[in-house]
Order: structure tokens, then C-alpha cells, then sequence
């Protein structure tokens, strides 16, 4: 490999570092890149003076012999094996023939103590370097076997992450005499520097990979002495070494500076957002939304920031600031009386019982100030049902491969019902548990569990189902009020209820009785209509922005890769 290539090779991989940088994965894979060219002896020029690395291979052999400590000899490299061709003096070696490696401490509990000897596991590899601190003590015999020394890999060989298994840091800078655990493995070898590269390239990776033992995530001896391994002279295996360490410092310097922009636009954001939704009159709110609008490409350049404005948009709503007041709609104030009226025509109908009437309105202290035809009201007035479903008698024995659909809290989601997991109950059982039927037109809200606060909008032309005890059915008694009340429920605010209510000792979930006193802002129907439109259009709008978001993403990683191919 001529020495003119090698550096046109470097030139073309500097040349593009911005391409990495633009990329949403770019530095990881210049990072590899630089480690799979360093392997294929590609990343610095070869010097036909270099002593060749089949010389440090006699000098080894001759040192073992000498020594009497030669192991099985491992077995011949084929062609086969041979990933690709490699520089003249270099050789594919098997890491068993030039160096040694051992498992490391096996203890008990009980072992552990204030003092004794450290001992390095995981945990003490943190991005590729040791890390001495938090390290446990074993006050044990330790034989000398499962003593570290410096300039040891440290190698994590068994993890239940196969992510990490393979992660290796260099021991250096000892300050006591240290063991490794039974989960870790030292390589110790005179080119451990050159290893360590070796080790951590995605040659190494893809060799371990297909290594069948990986299935449970662990690396044995053998499989680790008989990798095979690019070796070349050892002149320039110390400059690999070097001008990896010089690239690999330009791509901490990118991922600073990504991560330091990144921040930047976050924090400018949540600004930018907090003085929005704190604004105390329309010249402090057109401000806000002022500074939005100028910077809006590099503030929602990113996907986290675009679902921080979906919750915006949200809470907007639910604070009368999405859309502007109308002084000819009929106030939210007629709006409650028209729900009472329902309320008792349903009593006289015997749909509802006397108890589902609401008692007197107490609301207390409410969240925040509403535009004045705005109306704060509770779930309790506001529904003619508030309820948890049940489990049918025997559990999931009672379901049946068709009949009615029993919902669970699986299939409720934001963006509407998702029936691909349903299960189905007998037409006698859903008439047993017929208060826990849904109708056309409910509120679906799951009250346990990690999905707490998922939200769904049964829709107009449903049929028939029932809902678990996970869920809980809310029944507007003015149905066209629902969809806003859905709005709200998914807002910061209404999320905010309901994480920060729950009951029990263990935060279990939302009780019937802390349900009916959640606060609610109604607005007038006329501007419900209106609010619930602009959501549907900015939503779509969110959809789009994300959508473009992820089509650049694609088009910079698919750029990425067209120049990496060519270096």
C-alpha cells in the first residue's frame, strides 16, 4: 500500500467530517470507519523499512519455547477465514499466538468487604477507558492468575447486555494491586495498544458476532484466542495508534460541539415555550410567539423539540390562547345549564340514576385564569358516567377467540383505539358486565399502570364492547363536548392531574372519587369546534414537520454512506 494512497485516504476522511457531523448517527460511523481503515492498513502509509510483523511472530515463537509455556498451538488460517487481503508485511495472526488471556475472580457475597483486594468488573470500562471508582473490595486469597497488570486489556466478557459484551479499557495508572471478576477477561500481550484498537473496530465485533456462544452474551477463552487479528510491524502499529488517537480526538471535538449546540437549542426552546405559556397579556404572548416564528427552522430542526410543541399546542388550547374569542358565542355558562338539563331528563328516562346528578359545583382553587366566556367545571358535573370495567370471572380463561371486544389498557391509545391485540368475551358475560359497556361517543382513559393517562375517542359508529378494570369509561352528557375534553385530557395540564393524583401506597391508579374532582375548562361550543380544528391542523402540521425531519435524516445518512464508501 503506497503511502501516497494512505494519505489521500486521510485527506478524503477529513475532507467530510462535516458530512459525519450532519448525520444523526455521522460521528459513530466516521468513528468505525476510521477503526476498519486503521485494520485493513489503510489509515497511515507503510514503510518498506518497517521490520515486517512475521519477524515479531519468530521472535514471540522463539520466546515461548524458551520459556516452556507454549499452549495448544492454535490452528492454521485459511484463506477462507481471511476477511480481506492485507498490506505487504502485515499477517493475520490468531490472538491466542501473541498474547495470553485468563478469567478473572469468582466470589460470594459474603466475600465482600472495607477491605481487601479491589476487583475490576463492568463497570469499571466507561467509554472505553478504566474508571476507578465505586470499586468493590473481596477479602478473600486471591491467586496471582486474576491479578491485573499495567498496560492488561480489560475485557468484559460475559454481560447481560450483548451490546457490551467486548467493551475493553487499557489498565494503566495502578495505584494498589487489583484482581478482575468472573464476568471479565485480561488480554496481555507486548501490542496492546494496537489491540485495543484492534478490539474495539468492527472487524472485531462482526468476528465475535457470529460467534455462536454470543447467543448468551458472553466471550470464553477460546473464542477469544482463536479470533483472528491483522497484525502489522510494529513501527507502524505505534503510528496507527497515533493518528487514530488524533482522529478519534476530532470526533470528540464534533460530538462536543453537537452536543453543545444541541443543548443550546434545547434550553432556547424551553425558554422560548416557557414565556409563551407564562405570557400575561396578547403584547407579552406576541412577543413569545414572535421569537418562535424567527427561529423557527433551527428550533424545531430536531424531533424532541417538535413533540414538546404537539404538548404546546395542547396546553394553548386548553388555556383559551390557541384560537381567538368570539363575543357572539353563547358563553360556556349556558353550556352548563344545558348539561344539567340533560342530566335530569336522563334521570327521568331512568338512563342515569339520582346519585349520577352532580352536587353542588365546589372548585376551589383552579389551575390558571380562563378567558372570560370560558367556565371551570368538574369531570364530575361535566359527565353522566365515570367508570372502571371489570375482569369477567375466570380471567383470561373467559376469553373467546370472537364474540364482543373486551378492551384492555393495551389497546387504548391516544390517536384512537388499536384492536390488533383485542380480546373477545361471550354475548352472556358482556350482559353481566353490562356497566362496563362502551358506547359510541366515550372517553376511553387507562388509570393503572405504565400507559397511565393514554386517552382514546370512541368513535361515532362504534358497535359494542366492554373495558377491563384498567380503563375507565368518561360519558360526556353533552357528547359534542367531547372531543375538547379528550384535548384536554392529553394537555400537559390534564397529564398533569393524572400522574399527580393517583392513589394507594404504591400509586396504584385514579379512583372514581379523584376522577370526578379533576378541573375542567369549558369552553363556549362554538369555540370547542374551532379549538378541536386548529389542533387537527396543527397536529397534521406536526406530522409533516416530523415527516421532513425524518426524510432529511435519511438523505444525510444516505450522503454519509455514499462518501464513506469512496474512502
Amino acid at each position: 500500500m503506497s503511502s501516497v494512497m494512505n494519505n489521500e485516504t486521510v485527506v478524503l476522511l477529513e475532507k467530510h467530517f462535516d458530512t459525519a457531523f450532519a448525520a444523526p448517527d455521522g460521528i459513530k460511523k466516521l468513528r468505525e470507519l476510521i477503526l476498519t481503515l486503521a485494520m485493513q492498513g489503510k489509515l497511515v502509509p507503510q514503510d518498506p523499512t518497517d521490520r515486517p510483523a512475521s519477524e515479531l511472530l519468530k521472535a514471540i515463537g522463539i520466546g515461548k519455547k524458551e520459556n516452556k509455556k507454549t499452549s495448544k498451538t492454535s490452528s492454521k488460517i485459511n484463506l477462507d477465514d481471511m476477511p480481506y487481503g492485507l498490506p505487504n508485511g502485515w499477517e493475520w495472526v490468531r490472538l491466542g499466538e501473541i498474547g495470553e488471556t485468563n478469567i478473572g475472580l469468582t466470589y460470594a457475597p459474603s466475600d465482600i468487604s472495607d477491605i481487601g483486594i479491589p476487583v475490576l468488573r463492568s463497570n469499571s470500562i466507561q467509554n472505553g477507558k478504566l474508571d476507578l471508582t465505586g470499586l468493590k473490595r473481596v477479602n478473600k486469597e486471591v491467586k496471582a492468575n486474576v491479578l491485573v497488570k499495567e498496560g492488561d486489556l480489560l475485557i468484559c466478557a460475559r454481560n447481560g447486555s450483548k451490546a457490551l459484551v467486548g467493551k475493553t479499557a487499557l489498565i494503566t495508572g495502578l495505584s494498589e494491586e487489583m484482581a478482575f471478576g468472573a464476568f471479565m477477561a485480561i488480554f496481555r500481550s507486548p501490542f496492546n495498544n494496537y489491540l485495543l484498537r484492534f478490539i474495539n473496530s468492527p472487524l472485531f465485533r462482526k468476528m465475535i458476532d457470529e460467534v455462536n456462544t454470543m447467543t448468551i452474551n458472553q466471550i470464553t477463552q477460546n473464542n477469544l484466542k482463536s479470533t483472528i487479528c491483522p497484525l502489522p510491524p510494529l513501527e507502524e502499529q505505534h503510528r496507527i495508534v497515533a493518528e487514530i488517537d488524533r482522529l478519534m480526538a476530532r470526533c470528540d471535538e464534533l460530538e462536543k460541539l453537537r452536543t453543545d449546540r444541541n443543548q443550546k437549542r434545547t434550553t432556547v426552546h424551553t425558554a422560548a415555550i416557557d414565556r409563551l405559556l407564562k405570557a400575561q397579556n396578547d403584547r407579552a404572548f406576541s412577543t413569545a410567539w414572535s421569537f418562535i416564528t424567527q427561529h423557527f427552522s433551527e428550533l424545531y430542526s430536531v424531533k424532541e423539540n417538535v413533540t414538546e410543541l404537539r404538548k404546546v399546542i395542547l396546553q394553548l388550547a386548553v388555556m383559551g390562547k390557541l384560537v381567538p374569542q368570539d363575543p357572539n358565542d353563547e358563553p360556556a355558562s349556558e353550556l352548563l345549564k344545558a348539561i344539567e338539563l340533560e342530566k335530569q331528563r336522563l334521570v327521568k328516562e331512568k338512563k342515569i340514576s339520582k346519585s349520577d346528578l352532580s352536587s353542588d359545583l365546589n372548585l376551589g382553587e383552579v389551575p390558571y385564569e380562563l378567558p372570560k366566556t370560558w367556565e371551570w367545571i368538574t369531570l364530575e358535573h361535566l359527565a353522566t358516567k365515570i367508570g372502571s370495567g371489570s375482569t369477567p370471572r375466570g380471567g383470561k380463561e373467559a376469553y373467546e377467540i370472537e364474540g364482543i371486544p373486551f378492551l384492555r389498557s393495551q389497546n387504548i391509545w391516544n390517536d384512537g383505539l388499536r384492536i390488533d391485540d383485542t380480546a373477545y368475551i361471550s354475548r352472556e358475560i358482556h350482559k353481566k358486565m353490562a356497566a362496563t359497556t362502551v358506547l359510541p361517543m366515550d372517553i376511553l382513559l387507562n388509570i393503572t399502570g405504565a400507559s397511565l393517562g393514554r386517552c382514546s375517542l370512541i368513535p361515532d359508529d362504534f358497535e359494542e364492547a366492554n373495558v377491563s378494570q384498567h380503563v375507565t369509561i368518561i360519558r360526556c352528557a353533552i357528547a359534542e363536548a367531547r372531543k375538547f375534553i379528550h384535548c384536554f385530557l392529553l394537555s400537559p395540564c390534564g397529564q398533569s392531574m393524572i400522574w399527580t393524583r393517583q392513589v394507594g401506597m404504591s400509586r396504584e391508579g385514579l379512583s372514581k372519587k379523584v376522577l370526578e374532582q379533576f378541573h375542567i375548562p369549558l369552553p363556549p361550543i362554538a369555540e370547542q369546534h374551532r379549538i378541536v380544528a386548529e389542533i387537527d391542523r396543527l397536529m397534521e402540521f406536526c406530522d409533516r414537520l416530523e415527516a421532513s425531519l425524518e426524510a432529511t435524516k435519511i438523505k444525510q445518512t444516505d450522503l454519509l454512506n455514499a462518501v464513506m464508501s469512496r474512502v
